[in-house]
């Protein structure tokens, strides 16, 4: 297990500290426990044109200062937006340490919020809509369209990309509520990993980022909301698809409250649709002939990405004369199988010796490290989980998965029918 060591300093920013010296490379990162869930009804996709405001320039760097000295240095960056955290990351040589904390402690202290920075990322990030949804075949497929029929609330259930009246209406004000309410010290983790000194990283780390104001952190809501109670159906027309899609989407436990019944659902996903040889793979594509794509998937973006409600979904393409009654019922009997029948204990080690192999893989790269314990940190208050997870992933027995598959049931699932389209009308 790598070394961690976790303080606090006085304006309530959370840091955790990471020291590998294997090479001469440092990565920082700073998670905000906000995201798609926690913006304001009435302003869809926010939190990600946020994110793009944040790289904007602040009160004492201008514009595009942030990249010039990152790529200046031979550094990396980027920042993402989630269903509960955003993330921003520089990698860089380990002499740059100073200036990636320099850059990250402007930026939370003042973020240059203007109206033309304003509009302009408004224009960005309708462009990537574009780009992404719009114009490309499934475009936000499942995870834009799926939440609207499992989910009856606006945290859960909204496009979290965001609508274009929505994005268009949002104000200066709007910015500086939204900084003040979510970008507080309080409400961040911060993350160093690489190849550093602990002792010269906490002092860079309070010369930087000690005077940045404290503020309240914001109370967080609960999102939870009931199971489904009956099998819920939506459509969705795809102007650019080829083919019929259909994606079903069930509940999992708290991913927090419920870990270990959580890791179930991972690894049963593996076995529904984890290469060739998984029990969907096997009965769709090879034996039925019914679709031509499928995956299963725990989280809409992958596993640890969100609390509670996080959610399952199992999507598949096929052929226009292939019905989706014919695939949802080739899935329920799989299902069944395996809820009555858990599965060997060689599947199962095919599956969890190929998620383990992929978190340590994972962990190996310093970038994917870093985010990995600044978000466990975040959202489980307990940054070394991380490198616990590939023995959890591994303990998880055949009947484990078996009564994850029991909870997969018809009649608390959503179902959601993509439809090609032969008319487009323009956008």
């Amino acid at each position: 297990m790598g070394q961690i060591e976790k303080f606090t300093i006085d304006n309530g920013l959370r840091v955790v500290l990471a020291p590998d010296r294997a090479a001469p490379v440092v990565a920082v990162s700073v998670h905000y426990d906000v995201g798609f869930r926690s913006e304001p009804e009435g302003r869809t996709g926010f939190a990600h044109l946020f994110e793009h405001l944040m790289f904007q320039g602040s009160e004492s760097l201008e514009k595009l200062a942030h990249f010039r000295h990152v790529q200046g240095s031979g550094g990396v960056f980027n920042g993402s937006t989630h269903p509960d955290y955003t993330d921003y990351f520089e990698v860089l040589p380990s002499a740059a340490l100073e200036r990636a904390l320099f850059l990250e402690a402007d930026r939370m202290r003042a973020p240059k919020l203007t109206q033309e920075n304003l509009a302009n990322q408004i224009d960005v990030v309708k462009e990537e809509i574009r780009l992404n949804v719009l114009n490309r075949p499934y475009g936000g497929f499942p995870w834009i369209w799926l939440p609207p029929v499992l989910y009856e609330t606006f945290p859960n259930a909204h496009n979290g990309y965001g609508d274009f009246v929505d994005l268009e209406q949002a104000t200066l004000d709007d910015c500086a509520e939204f900084f003040d309410t979510y970008y507080a010290p309080a409400n961040a983790v911060l993350t160093v990993a690489g190849d550093f000194e602990i002792s010269h990283a906490k002092d860079l780390i309070v010369k930087h980022f000690g005077d940045v104001p404290a503020r309240p952190r914001p109370e967080r809501p609960s999102f939870a909301e009931p199971r489904p109670e009956t099998e819920k159906r939506g459509t969705h027309p795809d102007a650019h698809a080829p083919l019929p899609a259909l994606a079903i989407g069930y509940r999992m436990p708290d991913p927090i409250g419920e870990l270990d019944a959580y890791l179930a659902h991972i690894v049963l996903a593996g076995v529904l649709a984890d290469g060739d040889g998984s029990r969907l793979e096997q009965r769709l594509v090879h034996t039925d002939g019914l679709v031509t794509d499928l995956s299963a998937s725990a989280g809409l973006f992958g596993p640890f990405e969100a609390r509670d409600p996080d959610t399952f979904s199992i999507t598949a393409i096929h052929p226009g004369e292939v019905t989706e009654q014919q695939v949802l019922d080739a899935v329920d009997d799989e299902l069944e199988k395996l809820a009555a029948t858990p599965p060997s204990a060689e599947e199962l080690a095919k599956v969890t010796a190929r998620w383990t192999a992929n978190l340590h893989s994972e962990h190996d790269r310093l970038m994917s490290r870093t985010l990995g314990l600044g978000s466990l940190e975040l959202l489980y208050g307990d940054a070394a989980l991380m490198y616990d997870l590939p023995g959890r992933i591994g303990s998880v027995t055949p009947e484990d998965v078996s009564t994850a598959a029991k909870a997969l049931r018809p009649d608390s699932r959503a179902v959601l029918l993509v439809q090609p389209q032969t008319q487009q009308e323009d956008q």
